[in-house]
């Protein structure tokens, strides 16, 4: 394969973001269209219907996690992280595993 210098590359670059302008563009001509709305909304609640269990499963999955996040911010929030490690040493660690904690 052949390398480009550094001209080509730019010219590339700016074909693609002149591309991603005109799509904009395009998108927000159309958004308003009332039979793309009615389309979009379709499409939207069929992935919805057929996703939903998919859906569930995810929040059940991560349900701790979400948990663990909320009251760490409410400690944040209030200045009493060491509260926040006492009361909850499980999720404290939790976060910690995951790398969320920034001390």
């Amino acid at each position: 394969m052949e390398s480009m210098n550094e001209d080509q590359i730019k010219h590339i670059l700016n074909l693609y973001k002149c591309q991603r302008e005109k799509d904009k563009e395009k998108y927000q001509k159309r958004k308003l269209d009332p039979v793309f709305m009615e389309s979009n909304r379709t499409r939207s609640r069929n992935h919805y219907s057929k996703n939903k269990d998919q859906k569930k499963e995810g929040y059940v999955n991560n349900c701790e996690l979400h948990k663990a996040k909320c009251s760490y911010h409410y400690y944040v929030k209030n200045q009493k992280i060491d509260k926040f490690k006492e009361r909850f040493p499980e999720r404290y660690e939790l976060l910690n595993s995951i790398n969320y904690i920034k001390e």
